[in-house]
């Protein structure tokens, strides 16, 4: 999960979650009383709190001295994104879905997966990879064996705003 965020008249900054090490995703769950299970839900839903720790504790890599109370961005100023192995998850598992329901088709996968370049960190990675899959699938193939499930699909509880992205790497 990437974290933009995009302070006031500054350029976009993005949060790798998964570089957290288990000593930091503890701190971040005790800032804000909170198992890290939930922390991570809470980043899928653009939890604030969950959000701010995640970043702060990411921060305080390059300026140790950072106070959480230091660390307090606008409410608009973060926005989760899906890195590049949650995209390929989410839609390995929705073109999964193709066979094993009559109502399933390409054309409903698609509208299913319309929205996943909007939420991505990298938009034109998730629409090359859907379009692979998309010609793949059109044409009755497989273009890869399906994902081992790993989870439920992520959902998103709001829709999410669009970003720029900034040079920083993702996965």
């Amino acid at each position: 999960m990437i974290i933009v965020y995009t302070p006031a008249g500054g350029e976009p900054e993005q949060y790798d979650a998964r570089t957290l090490l288990a000593s930091e995703a503890s701190i971040v769950a005790r800032t804000i009383d909170q198992k890290w299970p939930a922390v991570k839900e809470g980043l899928v839903d653009d939890d604030l709190d969950a959000m701010r720790a995640v970043v702060w504790v990411l921060k305080k890599r390059a300026t140790p001295t950072l106070r959480y109370g230091e660390f307090d961005p606008g409410v608009d100023e973060m926005v989760t994104r899906f890195d590049k192995a949650e995209v390929e998850g989410w839609v390995d598992r929705v073109f999964g879905l193709l066979g094993t329901d009559p109502n399933v088709t390409v054309d409903t996968v698609m509208a299913a997966l319309s929205e996943v370049p909007d939420v991505a960190a990298d938009p034109d990675y998730a629409r090359t990879y859907i379009e692979k899959w998309h010609a793949e699938a059109s044409e009755g193939k497989d273009p890869a064996p399906a994902a081992e499930a790993t989870g439920p699909v992520p959902a998103r509880t709001k829709s999410a705003k669009k970003t720029s992205t900034s040079s920083a790497p993702s996965s």
